[in-house]
């Protein structure tokens, strides 16, 4: 039965303070992201109790409110309500080292998140044309080919304006500018002259030295410059007399920002993405396949976090300097279809009609399309021992990916119909590595679910919500039956 997200939204805001309390929204795939002004006046206990709300992560001021794969449909309704994010203003914060952390990985989530349909998209687009090349449909270099390329490069070649756009919504600044200034880094001339910088041509800007750095498929240096930019354009705006704001103000605030991006943070911002691309593949270097492991087994728990987007720009850049990625995306195989699988045992076992029922659409969902969060929340993390069965296949799942030397081209999330991201050109036996890892994967996490058992949810529970709760039936693990 379809959800009336109207109502649904209605009292998440509720639960959250009202509107009065919300300074800004945004949502992913799976997610609502809020950030509260006073985090005293949310009722999470109320919050997390509502009908089409999976589950809810918080930190500090910014709360995720997991809604599953239609959460564009709350979102719509929530701007249906009126924009908090458009007539609120930003609120102080005590600074401290936590609430840094916290401010910048919400910088970068939030920023990232509306972005990663485009990204999927145009990978999967390459990878169409990468599949159409090998088929042999069309003749090497034919303009068909050329043409499909260039539609899938566009998300990322363009990146740094996107990213623009996009932290200029986050920090509330214009966005015109942003994506002016953004667009200095990608423009013909200027990726020219950075080439000839790289060369060895002296390159300056008044004198100053300018460093070599190409912007394209680059997300640090943009989201920096914009934030940067928030802060420009409201000092500018300070010292510029009214009569003049209307050319005065978007000339003082180009001049000031898009040097400082050329000669400053955008070297900077490239050598923080480095750095961090640096430090993930070193330890991919150093452990092999048991990173990837690793990463299969604790990437539920990032997500749960909302960690896990901290490697969206690692692997963009990856993908973009050696066309593949062979740590964090085939760790994802086996935790994203290890939730669809632990879902399957728990749709097999439960006496509970209406968790059947999720169970097998949130199975669906991690299997096919990749999309775990609906899995993760709705049933793994609910009934708390699926959770670990998925931890445990994850680790083996992702040890098994490592030893096959998976490695994607996409970055799409893993499932069965993304599974051809994984297909290496010159290894065919890379089809046979990837589905012997999607069938352990499902398998494994089934097994285990059952091994492990669960406390299974009366349907009383799911039914009404006006008497006790009922005492939790166990159901045991499969061999005791």
């Amino acid at each position: 039965m379809p959800r009336n997200y109207a109502e649904v939204s209605r009292a998440i805001v509720d639960a959250l303070g009202g509107l009065n309390n919300i300074e800004a929204v945004t949502h992913c795939m799976t997610r609502l992201r809020f950030v509260v002004k006073d985090e005293t006046q949310v009722d999470y206990p109320r919050l997390k109790a509502i009908d089409g709300v999976m589950g809810v992560v918080h930190n500090d001021t910014q709360c995720q409110v997991i809604i599953g794969n239609n959460v564009s449909q709350a979102f719509q309704a929530l701007q249906a309500m009126g924009s908090p994010a458009a007539s609120s203003t930003p609120v102080k914060r005590k600074i401290t080292l936590k609430s840094i952390g916290a401010g910048i990985l919400d910088a970068l989530v939030g920023t990232m998140s509306p972005l990663i349909p485009a990204i999927i998209g145009g990978s999967m687009v390459k990878l169409l044309a990468m599949i159409l090349d090998m088929a042999g449909v069309f003749e090497k270099g034919s303009s068909t080919l050329v043409i499909l390329n260039v539609i899938g490069d566009g998300a990322f070649f363009f990146l740094p304006v996107m990213v623009a756009a996009s932290a200029a919504l986050k920090f509330k600044t214009n966005m015109s500018l942003a994506i002016a200034i953004a667009g200095v880094l990608v423009h013909p001339n200027f990726i020219d002259l950075m080439a000839k910088a790289a060369q060895g041509q002296a390159v300056e800007f008044a004198f100053i030295p300018v460093t070599a750095v190409k912007y394209t498929y680059t997300v640090i240096p943009a989201l920096v410059m914009t934030w940067i930019l928030s802060h420009i354009e409201r000092g500018v705006d300070r010292i510029t007399p009214a009569v003049t704001k209307n050319f005065l103000k978007p000339m003082l605030i180009v001049l000031i920002a898009a040097p400082i991006a050329i000669v400053l943070i955008g070297p900077i911002g490239i050598w923080i993405g480095s750095g961090i691309s640096a430090l993930v593949y070193t330890v991919h270097g150093y452990l092999g396949w048991l990173s990837v492991a690793i990463m299969g087994a604790i990437w539920p728990l990032l997500v749960m976090t909302g960690m896990h987007r901290v490697f969206t720009p690692t692997i963009i850049q990856t993908i973009a300097e050696t066309g593949k990625e062979g740590m964090v995306m085939p760790s994802e195989i086996g935790a994203n279809l290890s939730l669809g699988g632990s879902s399957l045992a728990v749709a097999f076992r439960t006496k509970n009609r209406e968790l059947r029922q999720t169970a097998l659409a949130a199975a669906a969902s991690a299997i096919v399309a990749g999309i775990s969060e609906p899995a993760l929340y709705g049933v793994a993390v609910r009934l708390k021992r699926p959770l670990v069965a998925c931890l445990i296949s994850g680790f083996i799942c992702g040890a098994v990916a490592g030893i096959g030397g998976l490695a994607s081209h996409s970055m799409a999330s893993p499932g069965l119909f993304t599974s051809v991201q994984f297909f290496d050109p010159t290894n065919p036996m890379s089809i046979v590595w990837v589905g012997a890892v999607m069938v352990l994967s499902v398998v494994l996490s089934f097994v285990l679910t059952l091994l492990l058992g669960f406390e299974d949810i009366p349907e009383t529970d799911a039914t009404t919500t006006a008497q006790p709760a009922a005492v939790p039936e166990r159901v045991n693990a499969i061999n005791s039956h």
